[in-house]
């Protein structure tokens, strides 16, 4: 893995993001420490976790759904908002 200095970086990021497509990896250092990795998204393990959080989430929201599809109020829904209020 290479290493770019953040002024590098953002001079060259046209450049870097070409050679992350061919395959390349650098590390962003800031007076020579390392602040953050560019590689392409599909070697990057967190987009991984991110979609399985995505699918969590989309579970969870089905699951939601299908509780609540044949619930229904006696009453208008303005009738019950406004029946709760004081």
């Amino acid at each position: 893995m290479l290493s770019v200095a953040v002024f590098d970086a953002k001079t060259r990021l046209s450049e870097l993001l070409v050679q992350v497509q061919q395959g390349e990896e650098f590390t962003i250092t800031r007076h020579g420490v390392p602040m953050a990795r560019l590689v392409a998204v599909g070697d990057d393990k967190r987009s991984e976790a991110g979609a399985q959080q995505k699918n969590c989430v989309d579970q969870a929201f089905a699951t939601l759904a299908n509780l609540r599809k044949d619930v229904t109020l006696d009453l208008p829904l303005r009738d019950a908002i406004e029946g709760n209020r004081d």
